[in-house]
């Protein structure tokens, strides 16, 4: 979403400054991006729209619209999170090409910049620095990031990262070059011609269903995870972090909720301890790993993991079977 000059200050609703931690004293007021605010308001209305054309459509576009929903999740999943922003595997070019087109059917920035304020978000999390920082509420978190001006902090934190292996990546340079036309062609065009030409659904079904509904439910699924999975859920490997274990993440997402682990071993290709239960985006990997598409996968032995959750985990559930 491009930015937009015109902003409005609003002061945020918080405690009293002896009760208010420094960097709540120092945070500069919120700055509203109304161009955002517009876009995501509308896209959510037309989506509400799009869940009441449901019953007028072609099974064949419900399942492609949920298609379009899974391919792009793999995008964030498989792709700009696992891949790009953790480098918790290698994948050779056709497989990054592939990852690529599915990113852009989930369009949630470009993948340089994507990854960017996700490393930032590890490396600060919880901080003015953390570009959804949930502390600042689950709105924020949610969505709210989005509809505001980045914090300073989450810029200046940013430009000071290694980010060479991202310059170094022709295809991620590719996407950042063309990324308007490409989220056009895959996130809009693609999704809304397919069920329109080849089993002539209406154009409003189409583009209500297979867009903006699609659209809606892959952008609140990933943002589940800042939200959501932040601020609800179990501990076991980490008490001491806001990231938890959250099951009805893990169902939105395709493997991504078993937060409280992945923030404890960010470099695990997985993301879960439980590698069978309920993770496809493992599955993906696994399956292109076996195909050669995939390699270099990293993993965290059971016996630190173990180690891990005995030294700073809630210690509960510790018999559990693991997959």
């Amino acid at each position: 979403m491009a930015p937009s000059t015109e902003t409005v200050t609003l002061t945020e609703n918080v405690p009293s400054v002896s009760n208010r931690s420094e960097d709540e004293r120092k945070r500069p007021e919120l700055k509203i991006v109304w161009t955002n605010v517009y876009f995501m308001s509308l896209l959510h209305i037309m989506a509400l729209y799009g869940i009441y054309l449901i019953p007028a459509a072609s099974p064949r576009t419900w399942f492609w619209a949920w298609l379009c929903h899974f391919v792009g999740g793999l995008g964030i999943t498989c792709g700009v999170h696992r891949l790009w922003a953790h480098r918790s595997y290698k994948a050779t070019w056709p497989l990054r090409l592939l990852l690529m087109c599915f990113n852009c059917i989930a369009a949630q920035n470009d993948i340089f910049e994507w990854t960017r304020d996700h490393r930032v978000h590890h490396k600060y999390s919880e901080t003015d620095a953390d570009p959804h920082n949930a502390t600042r509420g689950f709105f924020f978190a949610h969505v709210g990031w989005l509809l505001v001006k980045k914090h300073p902090d989450v810029i200046k934190k940013g430009k000071q990262l290694d980010l060479s292996d991202l310059y170094a990546d022709k295809i991620i340079m590719f996407q950042r070059r063309h990324y308007k036309l490409l989220t056009l062609l895959f996130n809009v065009i693609m999704p809304v011609f397919v069920p329109w030409h080849f089993w002539n659904e209406s154009f409003l079904n189409a583009f209500m269903i297979c867009f903006a509904l699609r659209y809606v439910v892959t952008l609140n699924a990933t943002w589940c995870v800042n939200s959501l999975a932040h601020l609800l859920g179990s501990k076991p490997y980490d008490k001491s972090i806001n990231p938890s274990e959250s099951f009805p993440v893990v169902l939105m997402t395709g493997g991504e909720g078993f937060h409280n682990f992945h923030h404890t071993f960010p470099q695990d290709y997985a993301t879960s301890e439980l590698g069978m239960s309920l993770n496809p985006s493992k599955w993906i990997i696994d399956i292109c790993a076996m195909l050669g598409l995939a390699y270099d996968l990293k993993t965290t032995s059971p016996d630190m993991v173990l180690k891990r959750r005995m030294r700073t985990g809630d210690k509960q559930h510790l018999n559990h079977h693991h997959d």
